[in-house]
């Protein structure tokens, strides 16, 4: 999912110090957040960055969106526009429980306490068996 998305956000999602490039300590974080044991909040939080893609603060119903449309060609599934729209549309209307036309952090939270199949991508089983042992303590 991350290599969808526009290289600036995901630079500005994870960057650390303002040096222009990642350090060996930043990304070792970076990686701490796609631990299995990290916990759902920590995922949650990184999870919303990179659907707020404009970072307002709140997704909205274009970004839910793109990033439905990132996850589908991940998968290499095909929908019909109809089909996409109708999976936004519904995801939206779940998610935004303020009904205000954008979810926020909170929403999001909840939406994803319901849902967390949502954080699926955001875990890389394979950094458990790693010798590099990156647990859930290396996160922020």
């Amino acid at each position: 999912m991350l290599f969808l998305l526009p290289t600036p956000h995901i630079f500005d999602i994870f960057y650390v110090d303002d040096n222009g490039r990642i350090e060996f300590a930043e990304f070792v974080q970076i990686l701490s957040v796609f631990h299995p044991k990290t916990p759902d909040a920590v995922k949650s939080t990184y999870a919303f960055k990179l659907y707020d893609l404009r970072r307002t603060g709140y997704i909205e119903h274009e970004e839910l969106k793109v990033m439905v449309l990132a996850l589908l060609d991940e998968s290499d599934l095909v929908l019909s526009d109809d089909i996409v729209e109708m999976i936004v549309d519904k995801t939206f209307k779940d998610a935004d429980g303020k009904a205000d036309g954008r979810i926020d952090e909170e929403e999001w939270k909840e939406y994803v306490a319901q849902n967390p199949s949502l954080l699926k991508n955001m875990t890389l089983p394979y950094l458990m068996s790693s010798s590099l042992s990156l647990g859930p303590q290396a996160c922020v």
